[in-house]
């Protein structure tokens, strides 16, 4: 650019150079028609340019003459002398000002030029000639030529076109200088308003401004990516509440894009849940009456739904004043209150299964201390007492801890978690439970405590040893009806016989008194065996509806004769008493067995026995010992004493047979057991409570007799029939066929039967006895057989004689009977039974009873 250093100066110089031509010229101009007006005024007709009539004869027009000429000759000099002074000073002033502003023009850091509208250049200064390169008057096309962009040239002449037309116009444009570098340049043009068709150009550099805004933009839009990309919610908003800025985040939450939120027609409030907002602080998304800058709010959804937040503000300026920011990190609590219910109900649901669990749990810590546990392993392991902070080597006996501590420390190291360690509980009486363990541990696998689960098998253990018991009882209970059938046959015939005997002779003879003491120990013996049967469950009964009210009364005196006169009985009977049905021999059995338990638990020191009877609706299940007593109307019968009570220790053992704590030789042990037995079988059930020292209570529940209507009708039929009888002896006439296996018995039998009157047939067997019955002259009016028989049985044998005889009578004697037999016999309503051993009297009694009815 050296060539060019010249051009500005000489574009200065020809703008003062007209200027100063200019105002020259038209000074001149002035002074010549000064000059001219004087001539005329002057000169007069003879002189070398004399003055035209016309001016002579104006000035005798309007009355001046001669002298008046000379008059406008003076003023016009005069004037002619001002312009020419006039004309001196202001040239001197237009070249100083023309100097002054050509030197500021000059001195501006931009470029500027001043070019006619249509761009020829009028002048421009050095910046301006450096920008435009080469040819001055071509300046403004070599500036748009060295602009850069696609659409600059089209700009470029937008802006011209602008111009031309009187108007004012700008705008920014790049320029790729020769060397490759780019600069950034903004263009004015501004048209003069007093000088028509010039324009002034300004152009300024501003690369280094772009450049700083090309870098502030550059991290702004890296702080938006860093916002948007950011997992929390990021808002800014002004003095009145309006958005200014949101991240994507937020606009998720909200439901709005950001670009609608940040149109300027957003306010804060507009976001936030009803009755939220702070009309004295509408920058603000905290509640009112909420202090500092973090809380919880709620915003509202596009949709209209809200959802909680947590929100931490940072306030920037003066409230109330415009330049006031607040920007704000937002975090959605919706979610994580989802979260931390779903928690809370897993954390229920644990806890309720936890508790719940019928197995206890505990959890313990390497010290082998409960650190938590479940209500079922407090209530196992300590009755319901608290043991957090107890060790578990304090919840066994002190036997078993050695085990216990061996168990565990395998546990520990990962041996035998999968085993079960039995162990006795040292805070339950007679408790037992069975443990397991699962080893706990932390996150870098080290032993962090262990897991324990507690089932109370103390029920079980009970249950084993009653299990155990009733085999044992079972085993006697087998033996017992296994002898029963041969030793009430022995008992039989001899009974039987002695009442043969007892007939030929006299009370008053020795022989009569001797006969009479084998007769009474072959019943005490009779009464053994059906203790025997009655305890185990295996007699054959023959339930009747009885008023529990009237056996009682009736069995009075003899309680009162077997207790002693050192005794008082006291029987309480309850009103409106209901029916029972049972057999009413056994259910006396059952009563004089416990009034010789309360006997010889007072027997010291006397006491009272009482008997109390009433009606109990029992209206829930109840456990009385090993059996579960079911809901239902009974009756009760409760006998107590106040003697030395039983040990709670002995109270689970009370009804096994054999089991007594007298003295040897006081009793059999088969008392309580009998009672038991005969009472399970009738349906009834036994519940014990004692009290050492005070006294013990057996109360039986018998179920109410509730009749069928078939029931009903034959009661009432036979009530009708009832009239007094007057009594009648045993003998008899008839047809008897006396079915006995052993030849004992039938001969008895059969002698006691002839004697009273009957005629009998005699069979040994089954078989034998149908052959009799088609062989017989005579009909048959009633078979006595015996039901346990080899080949052919009693049962087997009436089932094939009614098949023939469908009417005919039966007795069945044995001294034992088959449940199935029992069940049979309850059912059949035309089927006796006469139990072994019996006497004559009873024998010929029953036969009387059944051919009578």
């Amino acid at each position: 650019m050296a060539e060019n250093a010249g051009a500005p100066e000489a574009a200065g110089k020809s703008v003062a150079t007209v200027w100063a031509t200019l105002s020259r010229a038209l000074l001149w101009m002035a002074v010549a028609a000064c000059v001219f007006a004087a001539y005329l005024s002057w000169s007069g007709p003879g002189g070398p340019l004399p003055r035209p009539d016309v001016f002579d004869r104006f000035l005798m027009l309007v009355g001046i003459g001669s002298w008046g000429a000379s008059l406008w000759g003076g003023i016009w000099a005069l004037i002619l002398a001002c312009l020419i002074a006039v004309g001196a000073v202001g040239t001197g002033l237009q070249r100083d000002r023309e100097r002054a502003l050509m030197q500021a023009l000059e001195a501006e850091p931009g470029a500027r030029a001043v070019t006619r509208a249509g761009g020829a250049l009028i002048w421009c200064n050095a910046p301006f000639a450096e920008l435009a390169g080469d040819g001055q008057a071509e300046a403004v096309a070599a500036l748009a030529q060295r602009l850069d962009g696609d659409d600059t040239a089209a700009r470029f002449n937008r802006l011209k076109e602008n111009t031309e037309a009187g108007g004012a116009a700008d705008g920014v444009f790049r320029m790729r200088r020769p060397d490759g570098a780019i600069k950034w340049l903004r263009i004015q043009v501004r048209p003069f308003r007093e000088l028509k068709g010039w324009v002034m150009w300004c152009v300024e550099d501003i690369t280094a401004r772009r450049r700083m805004e090309f870098d502030a933009e550059e991290e702004r839009r890296r702080l938006i990516g860093f916002l948007d990309d950011a997992k929390v919610a990021f808002y800014a908003a002004d003095a009145e509440g309006r958005i200014d800025f949101v991240n994507r985040p937020f606009a998720e939450l909200v439901g709005i894009s950001a670009a609608r939120l940040t149109d300027g027609r957003h306010h804060l409030a507009d976001l936030l849940g009803t009755g939220v907002a702070d009309p004295s602080k509408p920058y603000s998304a905290l509640p009112a009456g909420v202090s500092g800058n973090r809380g919880e709010t709620a915003f509202r959804r596009r949709d209209g739904s809200t959802f909680p937040a947590e929100v931490l503000q940072v306030i920037s300026g003066e409230a109330g004043q415009p330049s006031l920011k607040s920007h704000a990190l937002v975090r959605d609590l919706g979610a994580e209150q989802e979260i931390d219910a779903a928690l809370a109900h897993a954390e229920d649901r644990f806890h309720t299964l936890f508790d719940g669990a019928p197995s206890g749990i505990a959890i313990l810590d390497t010290d082998l201390l409960v650190r938590e546990c479940n209500a079922a392993f407090r209530r196992v392991a300590a009755a319901g007492e608290e043991v957090d902070g107890r060790s578990i080597r304090d919840l066994v006996v002190e036997d078993d801890r050695p085990a216990l501590e061996a168990w565990l420390a395998e546990a520990v190291a990962g041996d035998g978690s999968g085993e079960v360690l039995n162990v006795r509980l040292a805070d339950i009486e007679d408790g037992e439970g069975a443990l397991h363990v699962t080893p706990l541990h932390d996150a870098e696998g080290a032993p962090a405590g262990l897991i324990l689960h507690l089932l109370d098998t103390t029920q079980h253990r009970r249950l084993e040893a009653q299990f155990t018991q009733s085999q044992k009882l079972q085993a006697v209970g087998q033996l017992a009806g296994g002898i029963a059938h041969d030793f009430n046959n022995l008992l039989t015939v001899m009974i039987g016989f002695c009442d043969l005997i007892l007939q030929r002779h006299r009370p008053g003879e020795q022989t009569f008194a001797d006969i009479m003491q084998i007769k009474q120990n072959a019943n005490r013996a009779a009464n053994l065996v059906r203790q025997l049967l009655a305890f185990s469950r295996q007699q054959t009964l023959q339930p009747t509806v009885i008023n529990i009210t009237d056996v009682l009364a009736e069995l009075s005196n003899l309680l009162s004769r077997l207790i002693g006169v050192n005794i008082t009985l006291d029987v309480l009977h309850g009103r409106d008493l209901n029916l029972v049905k049972v057999d009413q021999v056994q259910f006396e059995q059952v009563i004089i067995n416990l009034a010789v338990n309360a006997r010889d638990a007072m027997k010291a020191g006397g006491g009272t026995l009482t008997i109390a009877t009433a009606n109990a609706d029992i209206d829930r299940a109840q456990r009385l010992g090993s059996d579960m007593m079911p809901p239902g109307r009974y009756v009760s019968i409760s006998v107590a004493d106040s003697g030395t009570g039983i040990a709670k220790a002995h109270l689970d053992r009370i009804f096994d047979p054999f089991f007594s704590t007298k003295e040897v030789g006081a009793g059999t042990g088969l008392g309580l057991s009998t009672v038991y037995g005969i009472v399970s079988q009738t349906g009834g059930f036994v519940k014990v409570d004692s009290v050492e020292g005070k006294g013990t209570t057996f109360t039986i529940y018998l179920p109410v007799y509730e009749p069928t209507e078939e029931e009903q009708l034959q009661e009432q039929a036979s009530a009708a029939e009832d009239v007094a009888e007057p009594a009648r002896d045993t003998s008899g006439v008839g047809t008897v066929l006396l079915v006995e296996d052993e030849d004992p018995v039938r001969l008895f039998g059969a002698r006691a039967l002839r004697n009273k009157g009957y005629q009998v047939l005699e069979a040994k067997n089954g078989d034998s006895a149908i052959a009799v019955l088609e062989d017989a002259d005579n009909p048959i009016d009633l078979v006595i057989s015996d039901v346990v028989m080899p080949e052919l049985d009693g049962p087997g044998l009436v089932r094939e004689v009614r098949k023939r005889y469908p009417s005919m009578k039966v007795i069945f004697i044995s001294g034992y009977a088959e449940d199935e037999f029992r069940e049979k016999l309850e059912r059949e309503t035309d089927i006796h039974f006469l139990p072994k051993p019996f006497s004559l009297e009873q024998l010929a009694g029953k036969v009387k009873e059944v051919m009578a009815g």
